[in-house]
């Protein structure tokens, strides 16, 4: 995602990579053969200290999983759970703005 035009506190968010090459098979998400995208541990694992919920609810009791850290690494500038860290959050002032799905790769 990026403001077309520029904007107040804005930067680019995203990620460049291709986190289905890398994603763990417990998590994949497939189209038949083809893995399409990655389930986050929340989503595939249904559990409140995964989800960050009910006693897990706060930035002191819940804490990046392993999935959370294989992301961050590939994609720092992603959020990757629920109590990531605020240098993942952009908050930016613009009127327009310009998101791509699945960047063709160069």
């Amino acid at each position: 995602m990026a403001p077309v035009g520029g904007g107040i506190g804005c930067g680019v968010a995203g990620c460049e990579a291709d986190v289905t090459a890398c994603c763990p098979a417990e998590f994949e998400v497939r189209r038949g053969r083809r893995v399409v995208g990655c389930k986050s541990a929340c989503l595939a694992l249904k559990a409140d200290g995964y989800c960050c919920i009910g006693r897990y609810g706060s930035p002191t009791s819940c804490h990046p999983t392993r999935l959370s850290h294989l992301f961050k690494s590939i994609c720092p500038r992603a959020y990757s759970y629920a109590f990531d860290d605020p240098s993942s959050l952009k908050k930016c002032r613009a009127s327009r703005y310009l998101i791509t799905f699945c960047p063709p790769k160069h």
